[in-house]
């Protein structure tokens, strides 16, 4: 089969090129630059054309090509008419794929479906490792669980990995932008390069992933119905991934845009480190959700090596055009487009090392209470009973002491203002060894880690870690406060703070009365209590908001 690949003398597209040759394709190498269009050619036998995407096509259709892969980028940059392309493609009845990493530009491609089905013609985009392998590897894992929970994914290179100019250009433009990421079925706003977390690529390689968005975020909810959608990407060298973090951060904090300056700084540092770490990197991806026996997590696991990394992303247009009379006319996003047992074929003469495992998931108070925690009311057992993020939503009234010392820790802790009838949203996030708890009082926030140890849970609020011990009494769950810490110096105690905390049901609700008051009997810091509703979906109605809050009035 005739396949043209634009941008064929790129990093990815070179690669993809290899591929397609050792298939058995008759490959049309096009870029703009002769020299390495010569090399191709001389190396491999291909057909070589000097042309740019943004010119005049003829040239290009005078080939004759079955289908055109543009593996150029960046996706981002193509300006008023992006989909210039796809669209002269389907004109001459040409098939298209795009190996795009683009969130915006991989969903709008759809727009095409009616052009693309009256030519009898298929245009994918994102044919690539997201989210054509990512959702190939989701569709996999996610065979017996009857409600996804969580998808979770991390591409992770080596440094010593080649990375093309369209590559830095793409991770530079998003850095310090905000994007939409769906949690728990609403979209929460993130800074793309933040909210890092580990993960591990076995034998010891343990790498960090930080989110940014691609096209799976907008996707996957609703092609899995998938609660919760995440996606990180990390470098091998940590002053790589925080040297991004900083100028994230930076960018967001002060609105600066991104010249080109910093845009060939950064290209240049790549460059000089480029001989530390090494060639090995790889792609994890993580579904948890309900198993016929409980929570479950599966995991599947790509590890490359000996500089193969960049061939993966062109693997899934590898493993459509081995049989492109299975792919139907129309036009959009890559999902579910191929079996992972074909993709996983295509990968058969890389240098890559594949393992899927699966184990179940004990959610952190289940772990903590043991036997306890089925005595528990409904309403408090699902606060608690969750593998994925989980917001709740209700009201609270709050009152705070009037002591010095009290008010000087409530602002220290970033305790929420007093008042009665005040909104709050709490969002439970799991995260390796604990939770992370949000709590949004009006527009006030403060967070806190639960963690459980060999000595029992854990709460840290900042420098502070203090020590719950829980127990069920009564029908109601306690959490009193028995030990400290302060940035890991025990404290003695006479100076840890009196907890009297309960969660509770009242009819259907699940109830809330905290009250912590200050060392040295200086009276009461703060005391939150109210109630929060389990469905974030549907809008709260003002009388039950009325009556269910002067009910738990005291």
């Amino acid at each position: 089969m005739k396949i043209a690949v634009i941008g064929g003398t790129g990093v990815f597209g070179e690669r993809l090129v290899r591929l397609l040759v050792r298939d058995g394709h008759e490959v049309i190498v096009i870029g703009r630059g002769a020299a390495a269009i010569d090399r191709l050619m001389a190396e491999l036998g291909v057909i070589g054309l000097v042309l740019d995407r943004t010119a005049d096509l003829a040239p290009l259709w005078a080939l004759s090509p079955i289908v055109v892969v543009d593996a150029a980028g960046p996706f981002h940059a193509y300006g008023a008419d992006p989909y210039r392309l796809p669209k002269a493609a389907i004109a001459q009845g040409v098939n298209y794929l795009d190996l795009a990493d683009d969130a915006a530009f991989c969903a709008g491609i759809a727009a095409l479906e009616v052009q693309a089905k009256a030519a009898g013609v298929f245009a994918l985009s994102g044919v690539s490792s997201v989210p054509a392998l990512s959702s190939a590897v989701v569709t996999a894992l996610s065979q017996d669980i009857k409600e996804i929970d969580t998808i979770s994914i991390a591409i992770l290179p080596g440094n010593r990995a080649p990375r093309g100019q369209s590559v830095v250009d793409s991770i530079l433009h998003q850095a310090g932008t905000t994007f939409g990421t769906v949690v728990d079925r609403r979209a929460e706003p993130r800074r793309s390069w933040s909210h890092p977390q580990y993960f591990s690529l076995g034998k010891g390689m343990i790498r960090q992933g930080w989110m940014i968005e691609v096209p799976d975020q907008r996707l996957l909810p609703k092609h899995f119905n998938a609660r919760t959608v995440e996606f990180r990407a990390g470098l091998e060298l940590w002053l790589m991934n925080y040297g991004l973090a900083a100028l994230s951060w930076l960018r967001h904090a002060l609105g600066l845009g991104m010249p080109r300056w910093v845009v060939g700084a950064v290209r240049l540092g790549a460059g000089l480190l480029a001989r530390f770490g090494s060639d090995r990197g790889g792609m994890v991806v993580r579904v948890t959700g309900k198993g016929p026996d409980g929570w479950v997590a599966k995991d599947w696991t790509l590890v490359v090596r000996k500089g193969h990394g960049p061939y993966i992303p062109g693997i899934a247009a590898r493993t459509i055009l081995r049989d492109v009379s299975l792919v139907p006319a129309g036009a959009g996003p890559a999902l579910s487009a191929f079996t992972l047992t074909k993709a996983e074929a295509a990968m058969a003469d890389l240098a890559v090392t594949l393992t899927q495992t699966e184990a179940p998931l004990l959610p952190l108070f289940r772990q903590a209470l043991g036997p306890a925690f089925a005595t528990l009311p409904e309403p408090v057992r699902a606060t608690h009973d969750h593998a994925g993020p989980r917001r709740w939503v209700g009201l609270a009234k709050i009152t705070r002491g009037r002591g010095v010392l009290a008010r000087l820790i409530a602002v220290l802790f970033r305790f929420p203002a007093v008042g009665t009838d005040i909104p709050v949203t709490v969002l439970k996030t799991p995260v390796p060894g604990g939770e992370i708890w949000d709590r949004r009082f009006g527009a006030g926030l403060f967070r806190s880690h639960l963690r459980l140890t060999a000595k029992g849970m854990t709460e840290r609020f900042g420098p502070m870690t203090f020590g719950l011990n829980l127990f069920v009494k009564q029908n109601a769950l306690h959490f009193p406060v028995v030990s400290g810490r302060c940035l890991g110096i025990p404290l003695p105690r006479f100076l840890l703070p009196v907890s009297v905390a309960r969660e509770y049901a009242y009819e259907d609700r699940f109830c809330f009365d905290v009250a912590l008051y200050a060392p040295f009997g200086a009276g009461l810091i703060v005391r939150y209590k109210g109630w929060l509703y389990p469905d974030p979906a549907r809008p709260l109605q003002a009388a039950e908001i009325t009556v269910s809050l002067r009910q738990l009035r005291g």
